[in-house]
């Protein structure tokens, strides 16, 4: 029923997991963002941001790119993983559109700045870990009272959140701690779904050495020439 346009990142580990908590089949077609596939025409067809992962139901001919998009079309289709209630609901998308606007942006700079910049920039750096770090202790006391992020049940919000919050654990800084938040993670990371999710990132199509120089600029050096010539 499902073409699932993915690769190995935080963000294509967010569709992953929500199809292998569901059982539901789905076919995924690899998409070398260090080869440049996210620029093929073929795919600019259903993803224009030339970003993934994307998705194509073949039942509906409907296709999607952003991965919160794509976790909110899944959920209220099957109604899988997001609460029937108005409040429950309401709860959900907040902490959805929280973790797509802040927590996934703002850890992705901070990771760019800290582990591929050709040169340290120390404002940056400074800059994105310590909103990457306010953003975590958000959600470490969001967790204080309560099992998951939108309250007593694992959701898409939860599923968005985790591919970057189990990243968290290298930008905290010595002596910090965050209780709540590593016990959240460490329960996500124990269910079965998730770990079929991230062995995804195993097989031979998706294995990944260090990157070039070349994939380097082909990642982090796209402009409106990029998209225009695209």
């Amino acid at each position: 029923m499902y073409d699932l346009h993915y690769w190995p990142t935080p963000n294509g580990h967010k569709v992953t997991l929500w199809f292998e908590e569901t059982g539901l089949s789905y076919t995924l077609k690899p998409v070398n963002i260090r080869a440049g596939a996210q620029f093929d025409p073929d795919y600019l067809k259903i993803a224009p941001n030339n970003r993934m992962p994307a998705l194509v139901d073949h039942e509906t001919g409907i296709s999607l790119f952003e991965s919160g998009a794509i976790l909110l079309y899944l959920a209220d289709k099957h109604g899988l993983f997001i609460p029937e209630g108005a409040n429950g609901r309401a709860e959900t998308l907040q902490w959805l559109f929280w973790q797509m606007a802040g927590l996934g942006p703002m850890m992705g700079q901070a990771g760019h700045f800290r582990n591929y910049a050709p040169e340290p920039v120390p404002y940056a750096i400074e800059r994105y870990t310590n909103e990457s770090l306010r953003l975590l202790a958000v959600m470490d006391k969001r967790l204080a009272d309560r099992e998951y992020i939108a309250g007593p049940h694992y959701s898409i919000a939860d599923m968005a959140a985790y591919p970057w919050a189990k990243l968290g654990a290298g930008f905290l800084p010595e002596g910090m701690e965050m209780p709540h938040l590593a016990r959240w993670v460490a329960a996500i990371a124990a269910r079965e779904a998730t770990a079929s999710a991230y062995a995804i990132a195993d097989r031979p199509e998706f294995r990944q050495q260090d990157m070039t120089d070349e994939e380097k600029a082909r990642l982090f050096r796209q402009s409106a020439a990029t998209v225009r010539g695209a």
